[in-house]
């Protein structure tokens, strides 16, 4: 009984240091989980809007498109192009052509009749997306 009794009588200077212990684990236990908060948060923020984040994705994802829509209007000009020379060297009637419309080009008899622009008109056409 002698036991008893002596854990009934704790020291009084024993009940404050363990109410000052709880106190400190309270407020470090506070402190850690706003910590822990505010780097979450940060950690958000990059994630979202950092250099390699969602924003930064979704410019790169756009890029991306513009650049292959452009490399397919390329391609389309490159094959035309190559269609043309393709012409130019196998197609006696495409090298006449074509020196007919560059260099005015003319067959034994034929006459050139070249018409003076019109004064109203622009000497160089715009076209829409310029206007």
């Amino acid at each position: 009984m002698a036991v008893h009794g002596q854990s009934e009588h704790i020291p009084r200077w024993q009940t404050v240091a363990g109410t000052a212990r709880e106190r400190v684990y309270g407020w470090r236990r506070r402190v850690a989980t706003v910590a822990v908060g505010v780097l979450a948060l940060m950690m958000g923020y990059d994630v979202i809007f950092g250099n390699n984040g969602l924003t930064a994705f979704q410019r790169k994802r756009e890029l991306a498109k513009s650049l292959q829509q452009q490399m397919q209007v390329l391609q389309t000009e490159n094959e035309r192009l190559r269609g043309h020379v393709d012409r130019l060297q196998n197609d006696p009637g495409a090298i006449e052509h074509q020196a007919r419309e560059e260099l005015h080009y003319t067959r034994a008899g034929e006459v050139i009749y070249t018409l003076p622009v019109a004064p109203n008109a622009p000497a160089t056409q715009q076209s829409p997306s310029n206007q």
